[in-house]
């Protein structure tokens, strides 16, 4: 299991019925996808992320924040910046870092159609599209903070 000093990171890509998460390193700079969270509820939600922040043990949490292309806030900005903060209230312990996600999601499905094309993904590969942009929030994240 990663202990918090090797420097493992979570990205996590919210959406309001299903969370996408990814698993990085720094020394790696690099991250993958992990199987998203569906949920029906914010105590289900936090319940699940507690259990991934207990198996890989993070030192610091990347959350994608959704800004428009002005770099606007929208409605979408400010629900994720309260999940950022009731994130941090309820994991005091974890460094919680929130991140410019714009494009994210267009690279993430970019990507699979380039994979699906060359036979490399399989439709069902889909459900995991959400994590493949919180993989890619993370990246851009240890890029910036290299």
């Amino acid at each position: 299991m990663p202990d918090r000093k090797a420097g493992a990171l979570i990205g996590i890509d919210y959406g309001t019925r299903k969370v996408g998460l990814a698993v990085g390193h720094a020394l790696t700079a690099s991250a993958r996808p992990l199987e998203p969270i569906r949920y029906s509820d914010e105590t289900a939600l936090f319940s699940a992320l507690a259990e991934v922040f207990r198996q890989w043990r993070p030192g610091r949490v990347i959350v994608g924040l959704p800004l428009g292309a002005e770099g606007a806030d929208s409605d979408m900005t400010r629900t994720v910046r309260e999940f950022a903060r009731r994130l941090s209230a309820e994991h005091p312990d974890l460094n919680i870092d929130l991140h410019d996600e714009r494009l994210t999601s267009h690279a993430a499905a970019g990507a699979f159609a380039n994979r699906r094309e060359a036979g490399r993904a399989r439709k069902r590969d889909a459900q995991r599209l959400d994590s493949v942009a919180a993989a890619l929030i993370l990246e851009s994240w240890m890029a910036e903070h290299a």
